[in-house]
């Protein structure tokens, strides 16, 4: 799911977290870290813009993911 959203398949929103359990979300926001730390540990090329804008959009998406999940647990109580 993580590989998804940076690849910009799905994205999370609070709605569609309805479903998850808390611990289902623990696993959601750890593998959203995993995901994170591999793209962050791809070399990219400086003069190379394409990728270089891929991967800023991969950080981007798996990001503002991170952000909805942490926001949509915090309005719920839920602890992460």
């Amino acid at each position: 799911m993580a590989q998804d959203i940076a690849r910009g398949y799905m994205s999370l929103s609070p709605p569609m977290l309805h479903k998850y359990s808390p611990a289902d979300l623990k696993v959601i926001l750890a593998n959203l870290g995993i995901v994170q730390r591999e793209v962050r540990q791809l070399p990219v090329p400086l003069d190379d813009v394409v990728l270089l804008k891929a991967k800023n959009m991969k950080l981007s998406r798996l990001n503002q993911a991170e952000i909805v999940l942490r926001n949509y647990c915090k309005k719920k109580r839920i602890p992460v």
